[in-house]
């Protein structure tokens, strides 16, 4: 049989719970205000005072350009929400419909007059639906309109987190609208 030391006394009841609450308070705490101490980033902040021109590497204008600013004018917006990011970057998308509903009536424009330039193989010798090509990313078969709506969905999420990291001050607004957007 074991004898215990009767040098050590067990703790009275009221003792014990109240290290065992002060113990998870601090564990608590030290989980909780972990987004507290991380740095802030600023430099992740646009200047939404000036709108860059858009313009690619070869100074031709960037027929992505106008969605791309609608979607980070409103990602920074709406990041304050306290919904998930991909909800948001959702309702981001939804607010630049009419941007993204003008690049794609745009771009299929131009893609039909360079099919039809093109001839019915799309110039490579080998039949294509129209429209079809593949995505220099994934190396999947795309269209212009899905790497349209994906290129909208990627820069939503991207902008509202950046916002999020940054703790940026949302661009300036007029009838609950971010000034620049169309």
């Amino acid at each position: 049989m074991t004898r215990f030391d009767s040098s050590v006394r067990p703790l009275p009841a009221k003792a014990a719970l109240a290290a065992l609450t002060l113990l998870t308070a601090a564990s608590l705490s030290a989980c909780g205000g972990r987004h507290e101490h991380m740095a802030i980033n600023s430099g992740l902040c646009p200047d939404f005072r000036t709108t860059p021109p858009a313009q690619t590497a070869n100074g031709a204008a960037d027929p992505a350009a106008p969605v791309d600013d609608c979607v980070r004018r409103w990602a920074y917006s709406l990041a304050g929400a306290r919904d998930d990011a991909d909800v948001v970057a959702q309702s981001v998308i939804a607010a630049c419909a009419p941007a993204l509903a003008r690049w794609n009536q745009n771009s299929l424009g131009q893609a039909g007059t360079a099919d039809a330039a093109a001839g019915p193989d799309g110039g490579a010798g080998q039949p294509q639906a129209a429209g079809q090509g593949v995505s220099l990313t994934t190396g999947e078969s795309t269209s212009p309109l899905a790497a349209h709506a994906s290129f909208a969905q990627q820069r939503a999420l991207l902008y509202v987190i950046e916002a999020r990291a940054g703790q940026c001050a949302p661009p300036p607004t007029a009838n609950g609208v971010p000034v620049g957007t169309n």
